[in-house]
């Protein structure tokens, strides 16, 4: 009776009848009538025929059907293993045991480590981060990811095509950014070899810089090489011919341009004059609308210079512990402020000689304008008070970094509000040397580059008012996992800063409104705004989510019945089958998660008392072995809840070693 000294009463009797079974179970072998009760025995769920030996404190697992034991004992080691493998914050045994704790930021594909210690590399917990304050935080990103992948039909086959297409962008570095982006898709269209763009020397900043000048080109041609075929200029078999020089139609849709590739096919050589927003927003096929994003996201990169020196100005924005920064985008310039007709807070002199700067330029159809009605209908940028008083209202604290993403913003006293209430203001002149800009300061548009990355970069990205930069960095923040970026109402927010300079509103009730009126205007995901016309539909490069305009009805119908069998909500972003588990690899976490279960359906198991629980709802062991039912569903089903009861000592070792993981990895 030693054996069984310490268990239960109903134990102890069911382990005395195994005893006795055991005993006779020899002789029985050779008895009919002997091994049926023997086979209706409470021994019969857990003794093999041919056992005879079940004897001992732990005599009664022994005797555990082999596929129970096995099932048990697989699942129980996959849990413990699974609780090592799963933490990426705990550390390996051995030599390497401090890599996996070892914090490494990529940023184009260069590592940067960061100050951790020697000695602390070995250390079992990774040291805290400091949280993320909430006005700062990423609004909710929906589950959505990248998707730019080339389905395996679209890989370019061979380098036959139908003639060389030579794009020229037009416009400002932004325009031209998206517009480049729109030729490369447009090349994979016509079937074209592409050749490097060239640039506009023209525009407003008569900036002389090549493609090569800006970005990096051969980053360009190498991510594209199995979309297009790129070249540095017309091969020499065709510089005699002179080009076919053409401005594509705007907003045209993929019937254009395959119609237009019959024409280069004629001719060979066939130069667009224009690239900005020649291709359409809505109703393209998904691979045609990932390759435009491919082309912008990925393939466009800054030249090596710009790019490094754009990060050192984001690690100074981050300098003595502040870790976070605003890119405020003030469009608050001078030919801005003429072409839109907005004087307010600006002298008298201010404004005539902006109503003269109109009036010079001949291509700018609006003469005479409103200022005080344009204001009220929020036609007009922020003025730099405005953005003060906005940013006070959304929480940020007067010590919050700020970076100025603007050319050179007009008035004398224009600035003196935002300064004064947010102390910390920086733009690239005064964050970088005089030294470190020299390459850069005849050229604007590649300034411009470096003002672009310290935007995408930034924690929050506020504009106040569209244009082809603002449209161009919400897009690519989206791209990049929805980074908070602000677009403020200007007309709802134009009425409320007036009623508080009126007095006729408390600074409270202000607040709680321009708080209220821009929850959901956080840069969080939405799928394109429709319009009647193509050219008021939400700019695909502002907003690249699965969208389709559903303006005008008679095209919409049209493009619905071309494209139905592609499936236009798939595209660069598609929905992920995995919520909330960062980085982690899907297989793995869906394990783990089963392990888990696995687990707690072990612990209640092992914990359902027989006298309390299963013997008044006809559970108990003895019952179901007494009417002969040890074989069915429900007398397997007890003899699991058996077997967990009888691996309690496993059970509380493996909660014990969960809890600890839990606690270390968080």
């Amino acid at each position: 009776m030693a054996s069984i000294s310490g268990s239960t009463p109903i134990s102890r009797r069911r382990l005395i009848d195994c005893e006795k079974l055991c005993h006779v179970s020899d002789e029985a072998d050779e008895d009919f009538d002997h091994q049926l009760h023997y086979n209706n025995s409470p021994c019969s769920f857990f003794k093999p025929r041919h056992f005879t030996n079940c004897k001992g404190r732990f005599g009664f697992l022994m005797i555990v059907p082999g596929w129970m034991r096995g099932l048990v004992a697989v699942l129980l080691s996959l849990v413990i293993l699974m609780a090592f493998l799963s933490s990426d914050r705990i550390g390996n045994f051995g030599t390497d045991r401090g890599k996996l704790v070892k914090k490494v930021e990529l940023r184009d594909d260069v590592a940067y480590s960061s100050s951790w210690k020697e000695e602390n590399l070995t250390r079992l917990i990774r040291k805290p981060e400091p949280p993320v304050p909430e006005i700062f935080m990423k609004p909710n990103s929906g589950s959505y990811k990248q998707c730019t992948e080339r389905p395996k039909n679209k890989y370019r086959a061979g380098n036959v095509t139908n003639g060389y297409l030579i794009p020229h962008a037009n416009g400002g570095l932004n325009q031209m950014r998206m517009g480049i982006s729109d030729m490369v898709a447009v090349a994979k269209l016509m079937n074209a070899t592409l050749v490097v763009p060239t640039l506009d020397h023209d525009s407003f900043w008569t900036d002389p810089s090549e493609f090569k000048d800006i970005f990096d080109l051969n980053h360009f041609k190498e991510v594209l090489k199995d979309d297009i075929v790129i070249v540095d200029s017309i091969p020499s078999a065709y510089t005699r011919i002179r080009p076919l020089v053409r401005a594509p139609t705007s907003w045209s849709k993929a019937s254009y341009y395959r119609d237009f590739a019959k024409t280069l096919k004629k001719y060979k050589v066939v130069k667009f004059t224009h690239t900005d927003a020649r291709l359409g927003n809505n109703g393209l096929a998904p691979s045609i609308q990932r390759l435009r994003c491919h082309a912008n996201y990925e393939a466009l990169r800054y030249r090596e210079e710009i790019e490094e020196l754009g990060i050192t100005l984001v690690d100074r924005l981050r300098k003595d512990g502040s870790n976070h920064y605003i890119a405020l985008h003030l469009r608050y310039e001078k030919d801005m402020l003429s072409f839109t007709g907005c004087s307010h807070n600006l002298t008298h002199e201010e404004a005539e000689e902006l109503k003269e700067m109109r009036y010079q330029v001949t291509h700018w159809k609006e003469k005479e304008i409103n200022s005080i009605e344009r204001r009220l209908q929020g036609g007009c940028p922020m003025t730099p008070h405005e953005a003060a008083v906005f940013l006070k209202a959304m929480g940020y604290p007067s010590n919050t970094n700020i970076y100025i993403v603007a050319g050179e913003i007009y008035g004398s006293n224009s600035m003196d509000s935002l300064k004064s209430e947010y102390p910390n203001i920086y733009t690239h002149y005064s964050l970088a040397s005089s030294e470190e800009l020299e390459p850069l300061e005849s050229y604007q548009n590649r300034l411009a580059a470096l003002d672009y990355i310290v935007a995408l970069e930034s924690d929050v990205f506020v504009y106040t008012y569209d244009g082809n930069m603002a449209k161009a960095v919400q897009g690519h923040r989206r791209f990049e996992g929805f980074r908070k970026t602000i677009h403020p109402d200007r007309q709802k927010f134009v009425g409320l800063i007036d009623k508080l300079d009126r007095g006729e509103i408390t600074w409270e009730e202000f607040e709680s409104r321009v708080k209220r009126d821009h929850k959901e205007r956080l840069g969080g995901p939405n799928e394109r705004k429709p319009g009647f016309t193509p050219r008021q539909e939400e700019y695909f490069y502002a907003n690249p989510l699965p969208g389709y305009g559903k303006g005008n009805v008679k095209r919409v119908r049209n493009e619905e019945r071309e494209e139905r069998d592609r499936r236009v909500t798939d595209l660069w972003f598609q929905e992920n089958l995995y919520r909330g588990f960062g980085n982690s690899l899907q297989s793995e976490m869906g394990l783990w998660t089963f392990l888990e279960g696995f687990l707690l359906l072990a612990n209640a198991l092992a914990i359902l008392n027989e006298d309390r629980f299963l013997a008044p709802k006809g559970w108990s062991f003895s019952e179901v072995s007494s009417s002969g039912g040890a074989k069915s569903l429900k007398g397997q089903i007890i003899g699991l809840i058996y077997a967990a009861q009888y691996l309690r000592v496993p059970l509380i070792i493996l909660n014990a070693i969960t809890i600890l993981v839990k606690l270390v990895s968080g």
